[in-house]
């Protein structure tokens, strides 16, 4: 009996997804005896025109790690949605558009003049940018066409399945292949991670206050975390109560805040609002003004509450660019 097919792929992300693959250790053994890689370009020598040649819905399930941001991605979103039975967006950034999604902050036009003119680091006099497509002595030269916004995985294909963080738990991938490998699979669209949040595992969890009164947000840099306390009751700014677990409270467990990249849990339809509210409710304080003062020292707000899921919030992207350079 054959063994199902699958894939890998890599799109706009850091590579990080890739790498949690590379974690499962030995346990990597066990799941290429299972399953037959027929398209995993980062590890493997294949091409395109593979995936071209096969049926469609020849592979049981693809991977696809990574947001939306380039006619090449979304090229191969949709070439790989057709010839895979079974999508599964694989980390924060197709989960909800990750990292990548903070550039919905900012026109495209603003970013090419950043990154090849204006950057401190850039030395660009001639003003070269990548073009889409260029002709030279040896024929025509193309590259991928960068798009105005970027997107999550489900807001340009069909997703079946989600398995959040940044990078996915080890132990979620693993759950996830056996879940697929038996065929005891949840009901399309789920989320393949507990649908409680991180304080409910953190280690930190009995220290919380059952009410939390916080006069102000440190950053970690500013001052040391006490390594058994609840991270939030000690001003800094953690996002445990709002975020989907499934890392095992990692973050915290490392002496850090919870920064919210397992995404949100079943109820909450914008991370981003879903956050602010909760830290906005911690703080000590019913005076207007002076809450609007205290919620000034979060340093960056957009980039705190929305840093994973921008492109797949209510606001998606800023729309007001007047006077932006």
């Amino acid at each position: 009996m054959s063994k199902p097919k699958a894939g890998f792929y890599w799109c706009a992300s850091c590579g990080g997804c890739e790498e949690s693959v590379v974690d499962l250790a030995e346990d990597i053994l066990g799941v290429v005896d299972a399953i037959d890689f027929v398209f995993f370009p980062v590890a493997m020598d294949f091409k395109k025109s593979d995936v071209v040649a096969m049926s469609d819905g020849e592979m049981a399930v693809c991977f696809i790690n990574g947001a939306i941001r380039t006619s090449e991605q979304l090229e191969m979103a949709e070439l790989l949605r057709r010839k895979s039975g079974v999508i599964v967006a694989y980390g924060a950034c197709a989960h909800q558009g990750g990292i990548p999604g903070l550039a919905n902050l900012y026109t495209k036009e603003s970013i090419l003049k950043t990154a090849y003119g204006t950057g401190f680091s850039t030395v660009n006099d001639p003003g070269t940018r990548p073009q889409v497509r260029i002709k030279v002595p040896e024929g025509n030269l193309t590259l991928p066409e960068l798009h105005e916004s970027v997107k999550a995985l489900d807001q340009v294909i069909d997703v079946d399945y989600y398995i959040p963080g940044c990078p996915p738990p080890v132990r979620l991938l693993k759950e996830a292949v056996g879940a697929i490998l038996s065929g005891k699979l949840p009901p399309k669209g789920t989320v393949l991670a507990p649908d409680i949040a991180v304080c409910e595992e953190c280690p930190r969890n009995k220290t919380k206050p059952d009410k939390l009164l916080v006069k102000g947000f440190k950053r970690p840099h500013e001052a040391l975390i006490d390594g058994e306390e609840c991270i939030l009751a000690q001003g800094f700014l953690c996002l445990g109560p709002v975020t989907r677990e499934g890392c095992g409270a990692a973050c915290p467990g490392g002496n850090m805040p919870c920064t919210g990249c397992q995404g949100p849990m079943g109820r909450i339809k914008d991370y981003g609002a879903k956050a602010l509210s909760a830290i906005a409710s911690t703080l000590d304080c019913n005076d207007e003004a002076e809450i609007e003062k205290l919620m000034e020292s979060v340093a960056d707000p957009t980039g705190t509450f929305y840093r994973y899921s921008l492109p797949s919030s209510f606001l998606f992207k800023r729309t007001n660019f007047d006077g932006e350079e």
